[in-house]
């Protein structure tokens, strides 16, 4: 019918075509036998080409329909987002013949109808995003991944493959509510929940990726059905419960990454069955028992994690049948035995390490075969005997840490033979002789640590010449003569310790380098003055010289050095007054003058230093009154022994009549202070009593008691306003046992937030009257609690208005003095809220998402009371004490004000990459082996190298595991405050290299 209708068609035009030319030459055409022929054939064909055009007008409209409602769906999506980059600006209806096909990140099919939905990496953001792009019915494909995208979401497609929804904020339990898709990455957001078990019927699934959530539970034994998987990740969750045996039904699988959970039991011994597995990841988990002998049957394996467990016995015989392995990691468990010389069949090794076990005997002469091997990392074990002969010789050597053993001999000569070794770890052993002169050729090394050790003889001279060396440590050693007698050339060099040794002379004048930052050449022999040069060291924030023989004064151009924290010139014979401009350096916070002949008054100036927080002049010739201010207000009377000093503090006697002191002064200052705030104080509360006093209001929702801390916001805020902000839904953000939404006051049009706790059954009596406490609290960096209310059926707690955005959201905008001036913001709040508010109130869960910061980078804490988030102890802000079931503490806060200090300096987010795990792993291994242009955030602009990486050493000592080895607050607020990043006492050798 449809071809008829087509041929009638060109019939009639034909015909009404020749019509024309009949017009124009009747005479020779005009018959009547050839009218009614065409008549005749008109009338047939019309009634055929009116009903095809019938059906194409249908057609038509019926795509053209069905396309408006694709399109609406898109648009609704769209308005529930926001673009500031403004990638969806086309998404808009400019007429008739537009099309949603041309439309950015959109792809249609031949049908016009939308096939893919691609907006990957687009800074789209939303607080609770419109399920409506779920909604297409014919799409197959989308792709919302790196935005910052939240809210929970809804799905009814059956169309779809692909679904990528990795590194946004999206929450609620796991969908699994496909039949045929292939791809699902919802990696890297905070679905949370169990995982669900029909998610095993999903058995077109080749790639599932769920990694980087809060997921909790066993793993499902469900998953074993999806038999044609071959991408398996369920890392860094909480996943708890052993590993299902059953997956040794999944044939297919190359890749298994069940990292940073809390899985337990034994590793299937069934697990060599999986023949095509590539990558095997258990990392960081609580996995006992012996390493399975199965696994030497993986032979397609070419990498295998199984690091941070809890492994026993030795290394089966079975894995050194995986020629393919490229890396091996089995660091930090408990294995034991000796490395075996079957090592050598793993011709294709790149990477080994088996460092932080109780392994024992000699290091394996088969290693020195491994022709690929870059990597070895044998540290903190029992191994003894000598270093290879031939390491390095035949291999492309690279790093190499062999430190905390029982080595002895030589260092080989061999090890850089490559050229390309840059990380020469060695220290804590009792390796001995003199340091070989294969090392000073060695141009490519970077990092040297050779300290703790028996080195003896000199410091050869084409050592001090490496040009890219940055560290080098050989303290500890028996190392002797001059140092001054040579050229020193070491362009790169940042850190130089050769303290403890033997050697003798004067100190150098230069060591070639402008970026030197720590200069240790403490307990040595060295003798005559301190170098003036030393004052060009323009970068330089640590200097010990202690416990050596130098003599004369402290030169006047060593306080230069802006930007030193650390100054050590103890148990010397220096002499002299100590010089007045010590007072004027910013960011000086130890100070250690004692056993040296100093004389005279201690400077004024001295105890105003803010930053200064440690100090001793002990055993010196001094005399007069100690200032009293600043860190000699509570100095130690050891630190102030041994001279002829009078004052109130550190045990010292009273100064005499006429002797100036102060303390009077301050005394009765303090006094009238106190005075006039608390008459202030009284006069506010009795203005304000009547306001803020305890309510009951009566309502169709019941009785409710409300409770105000803010005058302004009683007299403006109605209980109406509070329910009907909650029923209208704007949903801010959500927790275990709570909701936050947008609230308006109806009247005024006063903002503010409310916060809905779902089940009052949950919190502790004890929460109401934190809660009374909080609303207590006031501080410039911390929002304020202004009201709470209560019935039988609920409860809400009124904030003030959240102006500004979270800090996840503006960070990579952000130059580097914003980035400190935010650090340093929240920083105060922590101290204020340790100082005054710790046994009560603590932030339990800091996170950049609960840090909002205004137009002037001014950052706000959200706090709540600790029963509101117990439920987020998988959250990587959180202390690992705290997820192991301790308490909150004021060192848990301090952690995860490290972790927010990271991701701003790296501009990363809390948790890591599959590879790196989680981002403080990531940042203390990065911060110790390669160069900090490789892990500062490339889109931070200003800040110099020595700023940030300060920053970066504060921050990894606030996500110490031990917590009694993390910084107070008053401490992290202390070192931030200066004009540039300091960690203030901390010492940077407490890094693991």
């Amino acid at each position: 019918m449809f071809f008829d209708g087509f041929r009638c068609m060109l019939l009639v035009l034909t015909q009404l075509g020749i019509r024309g030319l009949i017009q124009t030459k009747r005479s020779e055409w005009w018959t009547p036998s050839v009218v009614i022929n065409m008549a005749r054939t008109e009338s047939k064909c019309c009634i055929t080409f009116l009903f095809v055009l019938i059906m194409l007008t249908m057609t038509m409209n019926y795509v053209a329909s069905h396309e408006k409602g694709e399109e609406e769906l898109l648009l609704s999506f769209k308005a529930s987002i926001n673009d500031p980059l403004h990638h969806l600006s086309d998404w808009v209806v400019t007429s008739s013949s537009s099309s949603i096909c041309h439309w950015n990140g959109v792809t249609c099919n031949t049908n016009s109808h939308v096939r893919a939905i691609n907006l990957s990496g687009k800074n789209i953001s939303s607080y609770n995003i419109s399920s409506s792009v779920f909604q297409l019915p014919h799409v197959e494909h989308i792709d919302l991944s790196d935005n910052l995208l939240s809210g929970g979401i809804s799905f009814s497609l059956s169309s779809l493959l692909y679904l990528n929804l990795s590194n946004n904020n999206f929450t609620g339990p796991v969908p699994s509510s496909f039949s045929r898709i292939q791809i699902l990455d919802l990696s890297n957001n905070m679905f949370s929940g169990e995982i669900p078990h029909q998610i095993g019927s999903l058995t077109s699934l080749r790639y599932v990726d769920l990694g980087g959530n809060v997921l909790v539970g066993k793993i499902p034994d469900s998953v074993t059905n999806m038999t044609g998987l071959e991408y398996l990740t369920l890392a860094s969750n909480q996943l708890v419960g052993e590993i299902p045996p059953k997956i040794v039904l999944m044939k297919s699988l190359k890749w298994i990454y069940f990292g940073y959970n809390n899985l337990s039991g034994e590793i299937p011994e069934r697990i060599g069955e999986l023949k095509n597995l590539n990558h095997l990841d258990l990392v960081y988990n609580n996995l006992t028992g012996h390493i399975p002998d199965s696994l030497g049957n993986l032979t397609n394996l070419e990498y295998l994690f199984l690091y941070q467990n809890k492994l026993t016995g030795r290394i089966p015989r079975s894995i050194f049948e995986l020629r393919k392995l490229v890396s091996l990691d089995l660091s930090d468990n408990f294995l034991s035995g000796e490395i075996s010389e079957l090592v050598i069949r793993l011709q294709r090794l790149e990477i080994l390490h088996l460092f932080s076990n109780n392994f024992t005997g000699k290091i394996p002469n088969a290693v020195t075969s491994l022709p690929r091997l870059q990597v070895l990392q044998l540290w903190s074990n029992g191994l003894t005997g000598e270093i290879p002969e031939d390491l390095g010789k035949h291999s492309n050597l690279t790093v190499l840490d062999l430190s905390t053993n029982k080595l002895s001999g030589k260092i080989p000569d061999s090890l850089c033979h490559s050229g390309a070794l840059y990380k020469l770890i060695l220290f804590s052993n009792s390796l001995q002789g003199e340091l070989p002169n294969s090392l000073t050729s060695c141009t490519s090394l970077r990092r040297v640590r050779l300290q703790n050790n028996k080195f003896s003889g000199g410091l050869p001279s084409r050592l001090t010449q490496l040009p890219q060396v940055y560290l080098l440590d050989i303290s500890g050693n028996q190392l002797s003569g001059r140092i001054d007698d040579r050229k020193w050339n070491m362009l790169s060099l940042q850190m130089l310790n050769l303290g403890n040794n033997n050697f003798s002379g004067e100190l150098p004048t230069i060591f070639g380098s402008t970026k030197l930052e720590k200069l240790d050449l403490s307990e040595n022999r060295f003798s005559g003055n301190i170098p003036r040069r030393l004052g060009s060291l323009s970068e330089l924030m640590q200097l010990n010289l202690s416990n050596n023989k130098l003599y004369g004064e402290i030169p006047q151009e060593l306080t230069s050095c802006r930007k030193l924290v650390l100054l050590d010139v103890s148990h010397n014979q220096l002499t002299g007054q100590i010089p007045t401009s010590l007072g004027d350096m910013p960011v000086l916070s130890l100070l250690d003058l004692s056993d040296n002949q100093f004389w005279g008054k201690i400077p004024e100036n001295l105890g105003r230093v803010e930053s200064l927080v440690q100090l001793n002049i002990s055993h010196n010739h001094f005399h007069g009154h100690l200032p009293a201010t600043g860190a000699f207000l509570a100095i130690n009377a050891s630190a102030v022994t041994g001279n002829d000093l009078c004052g109130g503090s550190g045990g010292l006697p009273p100064c005499k009549k006429g002797d100036k002191n102060p303390w009077f002064v301050v005394l009765w200052f303090a006094v009238g202070f106190v005075g006039f705030a608390l008459a202030a104080f009284l006069v506010t509360c009795s203005r304000r009593r009547n306001s803020l006093e305890l309510k009951r209001v009566e309502n169709e929702d019941g009785t409710w008691e409300i409770q105000f801390f803010d005058s302004k916001f009683a007299k403006s805020i109605a209980m109406d306003d509070i329910l009907s902000s909650a029923k209208a839904g704007h949903v801010i953000a959500k927790g275990k046992n709570w909701v936050s939404y947008e609230g308006k006051c109806m009247a005024s049009g006063m903002q503010f937030e409310v916060k809905e706790i779902r089940d009052l059954n949950s919190v502790p009596l004890s929460f109401w009257e934190d809660l009374m406490e909080l609303g207590k609290l006031r501080h410039p960096n911390i929002f304020k609690l202004m009201g709470l209310c209560r019935s039988g059926k609920g409860a809400f707690l009124v904030y003030e208005d959240a102006e500004g955005k979270s800090l996840s959201q503006v960070v990579k905008n952000l130059s580097w003095e914003s980035r400190r001036k935010i650090t340093v913001g929240i920083a105060k709040a922590l101290k204020f809220l340790h100082a005054q508010y710790s046994s009560v109130i603590l932030v339990g869960d800091m996170s950049s998402e609960s840090i909002i910061v205004d137009g002037n980078d001014i950052p706000r804490l959200k706090l709540s009371p600790p029963a509101l988030f117990k439920g987020s102890i998988s959250s990587p802000y959180v202390a690992p004490e705290v997820r192991n079931g301790k308490e909150v503490t004021e060192k848990s806060d301090v952690y995860g004000f490290g972790v927010v200090l990271i991701e701003l300096l790296t501009g990363r987010r809390g948790v890591g990459t599959e590879e790196e795990g989680s981002i403080v792993e990531w940042a203390r291994f990065c911060y110790s082996d390669c160069h900090w242009e490789t892990w500062i955030d490339p889109t931070m602009k200003g800040g110099k190298q020595n700023d940030v990486v300060e920053a970066m050493n504060l921050a990894l000592h606030c996500t110490a595991m031990d917590p009694t080895a993390r910084p107070c607050a008053s401490v992290v607020f202390k070192a931030l405050s200066a004009v540039t990043c300091t960690h203030s006492v901390l010492s940077v050798s407490a890094l693991q290299p």
